[in-house]
């Protein structure tokens, strides 16, 4: 057995996730940048907007999940040397993303209007539609992206993806700059000009990561995923098999705090911008999270490929005591700034007196929240999704959703009886994903010989 380099397993985990991480802020920081922009404008653009948006991320997670399918995949492939089948999970998951992109665009754009029907603020709902008409279209410029970048993720090529995500970031922020508030000439269009900001935004990264794929001369020898031949029914189940079921997980983690936001609504208007405070400050840290889980995907998905069940239970639980480290960080900040985060975007003080309350509960679910994502990209790696989901839709739909509607309605404990209701929900998906990874890295080394 290969006695483990821990520091080594340390500076190769970082030097993976940071690049991923710092573009999921990147990509998070789209959503935080038209928020803290469009509170400028009062505590109802920001309602409309949390309205708009759980529909839109509810949707997108779910493409999200299905482009998951590439990188563990291709991490295998690439561990064990083969080049011409990545590349063939590549010209597969271009057609399945695109699809999807524009499956997800077709049902939001005929089925928004529902939420008028939602018992939400009539005033929140009426800025809510048009906006989220307009970012509906975004939907496919993301699943392109999603597409390159989980492959090129899958290759251990995480850099790039980071570069085009802030820039195009940046993007967005001069444009929503341009177009809420109405400067060099143009008209002021708040919330909707946000909208069509991130659009714009989200073309450019679409076009600029396909194009570093198509021309990078690293990825010259996976050219012919272009070519639009020899597609495999076997390939596109083995890529579903695993996207499907990673989509409903994501479904199922950001439905239940959608539907959250649904339930907070029915409390009001105040407390509704509230929750869109705390859960876009939540949802930066998850999603840097998110930056080591694609580490633990890639990790352990090249360990398989390799059959080498030590390194790759060594390279995972370093990743897990990092994730731990790092969410620790976020829940100090959250708890200690649960008074000033709020006031960066809203000077509501009762937006802010609500938003403080749910911020320091966020920061108890931090560690939980850490776990449970970074062992959805373990167990991910090595191709296990389908029980994982199933945890999840019990951890969040059967537990965490009903306790939080009894603790917040039944026992009047308003908006912070919902979010200890997915404080809940996180920490039992967090203990059972751990143990699962746990279990099934320890059958494999006995059932594997170990590289020696």
């Amino acid at each position: 057995m290969i006695k483990q380099n821990y520091l080594g397993h340390f500076k190769t985990n970082f030097h993976l996730a940071v690049p991923v991480m710092m573009s999921q802020l990147g990509h998070m920081m789209v959503g935080v940048a038209d928020s803290i922009m469009v509170g400028r404008l009062g505590a109802v653009p920001l309602a409309g907007a949390s309205l708009a948006n759980v529909i839109f991320n509810i949707t997108l997670m779910f493409g999200i999940g299905v482009s998951y399918a590439i990188t563990p995949l291709v991490a295998t492939a690439d561990g064990e040397g083969n080049t011409s089948k990545s590349a063939n999970f590549l010209r597969h998951a271009i057609i399945i993303n695109i699809l999807t992109g524009v499956f997800m665009f077709l049902l939001v754009f005929v089925a928004n209007s529902g939420i008028y029907h939602l018992n939400q603020p009539l005033e929140a709902v009426e800025l809510a539609v048009p906006y989220l008409n307009v970012i509906t279209f975004s939907l496919v410029p993301l699943m392109i992206f999603q597409t390159f970048r989980q492959f090129a993720e899958g290759l251990s090529d995480t850099r790039p993806a980071m570069v085009i995500v802030i820039i195009s970031n940046l993007v967005n922020v001069g444009l929503n700059y341009i177009l809420i508030y109405g400067k060099f000439g143009f008209d002021a269009m708040g919330l909707l000009g946000a909208g069509y900001a991130s659009l714009i935004s989200r073309v450019v990264l679409a076009l600029w990561m396909a194009l570093y794929i198509y021309y990078g001369s690293r990825y010259s020898p996976y050219r012919m995923a272009f070519a639009i031949k020899d597609y495999s029914k076997a390939v596109f189940r083995k890529l579903l098999s695993i996207g499907l079921p990673s989509g409903f997980q994501l479904i199922f983690e950001v439905g239940a705090f959608g539907f959250a936001v649904i339930m907070i609504g029915w409390i009001g208007t105040k407390a509704l911008a509230a929750h869109q405070i705390a859960i876009n400050l939540a949802a930066v840290s998850y999603m840097m999270a998110s930056g080591l889980s694609a580490a633990a995907t890639i990790r352990v998905g090249n360990q398989l490929g390799l059959k080498d069940v030590p390194t790759l239970r060594a390279a995972a639980f370093t990743l897990y005591i990092m994730v731990i480290v790092f969410m620790g960080l976020t829940a100090t900040l959250f708890i200690v700034g649960r008074y000033f985060l709020p006031s960066l975007y809203i000077a509501d003080a009762t937006v802010i007196e609500i938003a403080s309350s749910l911020l320091i509960i966020a920061g108890f679910f931090q560690i939980s929240d850490g776990i449970q994502v970074l062992s959805l990209g373990a167990l991910r790696g090595l191709h296990d999704v389908k029980i994982p989901t199933l945890l999840t839709f019990i951890a969040y739909w059967v537990l965490a959703l009903p306790i939080g509607y009894i603790l917040g309605f039944v026992f009047d404990m308003g908006a912070t009886g919902v979010w200890y209701g997915l404080l809940i929900g996180l920490t039992i998906v967090a203990v059972a994903m751990l143990w699962r990874f746990n279990v099934l890295t320890k059958r494999m080394m006995a059932n594997l010989t170990p590289v020696s």
